[in-house]
């Protein structure tokens, strides 16, 4: 027997506003179900799970123990810099030199994330 990950699920403050910066994050759409207030909110990837966005009343107390890590279609570079503009935060800065490395940001609520090398970017340096 297997099991299939249907949705990574943050529990957060606001449902409607969190999913709306994953929505920017990776350019995909909120559910249309979606709107302002609602205890939670969907942004559907186009493979993989999706991810759920559930209103708790606690805030966020430690780390997080689980964290995405973003490959862009771009460089790495510019997309912590699109990231950033869209209004998440620095909290790690863990590129290298030579070019490799990675970015550690936090989405509006504190929730860390990783901006790695793109595609193109591992390639070229290969």
């Amino acid at each position: 027997m297997t099991a299939l990950v249907h949705n990574i699920t943050f529990d957060c403050a606001d449902a409607f506003a969190l999913a709306g910066f994953w929505s920017q994050a990776t350019g995909r759409p909120l559910s249309d179900d979606d709107h302002p207030g609602d205890p939670e909110a969907l942004v559907t990837l186009p493979e993989g799970p999706s991810l759920l966005f559930i209103q708790v009343p606690e805030g966020k107390s430690v780390k997080n123990r689980v964290h995405l890590d973003l490959q862009p279609d771009t460089t790495r570079d510019v997309e912590v810099e699109r990231l950033l503009g869209i209004g998440a935060t620095l909290v790690s800065d863990m590129r290298r030199p030579d070019g490799t490395g990675w970015v550690v940001l936090a989405d509006p609520e504190g929730n860390e994330f990783c901006v790695e090398r793109s595609a193109a970017e591992r390639s070229a340096q290969a």
